[in-house]
């Protein structure tokens, strides 16, 4: 075999145009915790990348007898990539993911762990389970939460810890929607079913809902109640302490975390103008409010066109290769539901960079099939 040939099989085993939906995993998570993305966050993004193509070789490599019925074109069963090579590649991949979490510090590892054993379980025992739909979406949940605990630091302290959890809520809105395109996924091979495709219209329809109206609240720094994000600037709910209001002012902008009590100032909106006894509230500012709401919409509009467009077909004609259609799209929904989650919690340069990585996972699945 040539080694073009040899590229084209290792691209097709590891799904490669689906890796353009991992980095939002982690860019998600670093937004949930009011702080700007960080050299830890790309530790987070490339143990990412690495346990996720772990689980691509481990998969086929579990499904080799099954797919030499089913799907007899894919690597393993047409002989183009060897089987104990898929499980070596599988094997390496897990052991440079959880390394790259490791220099994150040990919080990071600890989640890194969990999700390795978790894409394990799945690809070995889980899968065509019961439990294999929510196993699945378990993993993609605690990989947005890897992103949350690297970005937050490998301190213990009451702080960190606050800022990672703070990502729970959108590793439970990522995990619903893998739950949805992971279940439609089990009827791939031979359709037959709408109930799946319908089930995941449902979830498109409730997570579209979510992520493009309402806000979040961010993990307060210092006590004084929780932060707000109430648009593009940040306003916090409760008594501020004396002379906090002037120290807010006096801020600098560069080099605050997002949220943070010495600096509520967005990554990218202007300075937050804080409210005093005298002045009373301070006034919300209507521009860039409505800016990030359109950001908002915009990106829960993408969402839903994306996952909801091959969903209908599959529902109205749940034929195989309609409902591998409709898997596909709901991977590649997966970069504007991440976008708009970071939109979400108050990050849209975050948001707009995530869903940046759309227009080549579209060109990419042109050549390579993500399913």
């Amino acid at each position: 075999m040539s080694a073009v040939a040899t590229r084209r099989a290792w691209a097709e085993l590891l799904r490669l145009p689906a890796l353009f939906t991992v980095p939002g995993d982690a860019l998600a998570g670093a937004a949930a915790t009011g702080l700007r993305p960080n050299h830890r966050t790309l530790l987070a993004i490339g143990s990412s990348l690495c346990l996720y193509e772990a689980g691509m070789a481990l998969n086929d490599w579990a499904d080799r007898a099954e797919d030499a019925v089913e799907r007899p074109e894919r690597p393993l069963p047409s002989g183009r990539i060897a089987p104990p090579a898929a499980l070596t590649a599988a094997t390496a991949l897990t052991a440079a993911g959880l390394a790259l979490a490791s220099r994150a510090g040990r919080p990071s590892l600890a989640v890194a762990g969990a999700l390795a054993g978790t894409v394990w379980a799945y690809d070995l025992a889980l899968k065509h389970t019961p439990a294999g739909p929510a196993a699945m979406a378990t993993a993609r949940g605690l990989d947005l939460l890897l992103g949350a605990t690297a970005t937050a630091g490998p301190d213990h302290d009451h702080d960190s810890r606050s800022r990672a959890t703070a990502a729970a809520p959108s590793a439970a809105a990522l995990a619903a929607h893998t739950l949805a395109v992971t279940v439609v996924s089990r009827r791939e091979a031979q359709g037959g079913s709408s109930t799946a495709p319908l089930a995941a219209l449902a979830t498109t329809a409730a997570l579209t809902r979510l992520v493009g109206a309402g806000t979040t609240r961010r993990p307060s720094v210092g006590g004084g109640g929780d932060v707000d994000d109430g648009g593009f600037g940040w306003r916090r709910r409760g008594r501020s302490a004396p002379g906090e209001s002037a120290s807010r002012g006096s801020a600098s902008r560069g080099s605050a975390p997002r949220g943070s009590a010495s600096g509520l100032a967005h990554e990218s909106g202007p300075a937050l103008r804080t409210a005093t006894p005298e002045s009373g509230p301070a006034p919300r500012t209507a521009t860039p409010d409505t800016a990030h709401r359109a950001l908002r919409g915009a990106l829960a509009l993408a969402y839903a066109g994306a996952a909801a467009r091959p969903l209908f077909h599959a529902a109205l004609n749940p034929s195989p290769p309609l409902t591998q259609r409709a898997v596909g799209g709901g991977i590649r929904a997966m970069i504007p539901l991440q976008a708009a989650l970071a939109a979400r919690t108050g990050a849209p340069v975050t948001a707009l960079l995530t869903a940046a990585l759309a227009p080549a996972a579209r060109r990419f699945a042109r050549k390579v099939s993500v399913t």
